[in-house]
């Protein structure tokens, strides 16, 4: 898949761009603050209907404007795409492609797959475990379209268990066991589908952090949930009262994690800056191959934002061998400093191009 053209219009600080991109490596070069990562959110906007880093859209739209558009143009297994995403403040988005409006936007999810490495990934580590399930989530819901289906069952029967659960008077236990057995029902296939993609995605991502940061290091996920005790129903059943005590469910796969270490010892507490980030982009990649071989069958679009901070010289270097590999599809990268996208380019005999990031606007580098 190829992101050929793309067109912003008061998308945060970018009051209007048109870039034509390279099918290879495209480079966006700029001081922070500049925009570079505005654009990339606006590329993950198209791909997910939702800005990477602002759950409340309205903070997407300029600062004094009222509407936001943004429009890709993409080749697609050869079939030429346009997806265009507007709104105003106040109003629903309007997703359209090829001029005809999706009904629900969960519709438009997988189409473009992609994939995203940006500092605020740190947070998959030091965050909660909603952070953690957001990431499964996220990969899931681009290999399997009827997954998110399961996950708004489940946090529709989940919402109205917990309105259950703070009434002062005791609450209708008929309209209780069937909420629960909602969540039971959708909870258990969550997990199914969860165990197996963590299953089969651990080695892949073992791999990549031993070709960034050699063999001295071991790394490994663990996934832990409420459903590894036995039937989801008698769990969530099982401590009702304890529910009605702090007023909200306390059991069920809304509480699932992935345990993340280093050398067998939690990774928050063991890491360094560098092999937080080591492990961090790792995860990514692994999510970029395990997407290109097990869902669209095509490569995703691969978005690196700022992913050279942090790192010593010698994880720079093998980064820089990976993503300059034939293997990944085309690349979106933004630094501050050329030197090392020069580094990723000197080792390419693919097509680049390289764009300069000043104060919202964008211009073709011809150097």
């Amino acid at each position: 898949m190829i992101l050929k053209h793309l067109s912003i219009y008061n998308y945060k600080n970018i009051a209007e761009a048109d870039m034509t991109f390279s099918p290879k490596i495209n480079c966006l070069i700029g001081s922070n603050g500049e925009g570079k990562t505005n654009i990339l959110d606006a590329i993950y906007f198209l791909s997910f209907t939702k800005s990477a880093n602002n759950a409340i859209d309205s903070l997407n739209v300029r600062h004094g404007e009222e509407v936001l558009m943004v429009q890709g143009t993409y080749d697609l297994n050869d079939v030429e795409e346009t997806v265009n995403c507007a709104m105003k403040i106040h109003q629903r988005k309007r997703l359209m492609r090829n001029k005809k409006e999706y009904k629900r936007l969960t519709e438009h999810i997988g189409l473009l797959p992609l994939i995203m490495v940006s500092p605020n990934d740190i947070f998959l580590v030091s965050g909660g475990s909603e952070e953690r399930r957001k990431f499964i989530d996220g990969l899931i819901s681009q290999i399997k379209p009827d997954y998110l289906y399961l996950l708004s069952r489940y946090n529709q029967a989940l919402t109205q268990r917990n309105k259950l659960l703070k009434q002062e008077e005791e609450p209708d236990i008929t309209l209780m066991e069937t909420y629960e057995e909602v969540m039971a029902e959708t909870g258990e296939q969550i997990y199914l589908q969860r165990k197996q993609l963590i299953d089969a995605f651990i080695p892949v991502f073992q791999r990549y952090y031993q070709r960034i940061a050699g063999d001295g290091e071991t790394v490994n996920l663990a996934y832990s949930s409420h459903c590894q005790r036995g039937p989801l129903i008698d769990i969530i059943q099982r401590d009702r009262m304890k529910d009605r005590a702090v007023g909200y469910s306390l059991h069920g796969i809304h509480k699932d994690d992935l345990e993340m270490t280093l050398g067998g010892y939690p990774l928050k507490k063991e890491a360094s800056q560098g092999q937080n980030k080591t492990y961090l982009v790792s995860l990514k990649l692994a999510q970029f191959e395990f997407l290109k071989e097990t869902g669209s069958h095509t490569a995703p679009l691969l978005l690196l934002d700022d992913i050279f901070d942090k790192l010593d010289a010698r994880r720079v270097e093998s980064i820089v061998n990976l993503v300059s590999d034939d293997h990944f599809g085309q690349i979106f990268i933004t630094d501050t400093n050329r030197e090392h996208l020069d580094k990723i380019l000197q080792r390419t005999s693919n097509d680049y191009k390289i764009f300069t990031v000043r104060q919202g606007e964008v211009s073709i580098n011809t150097e």
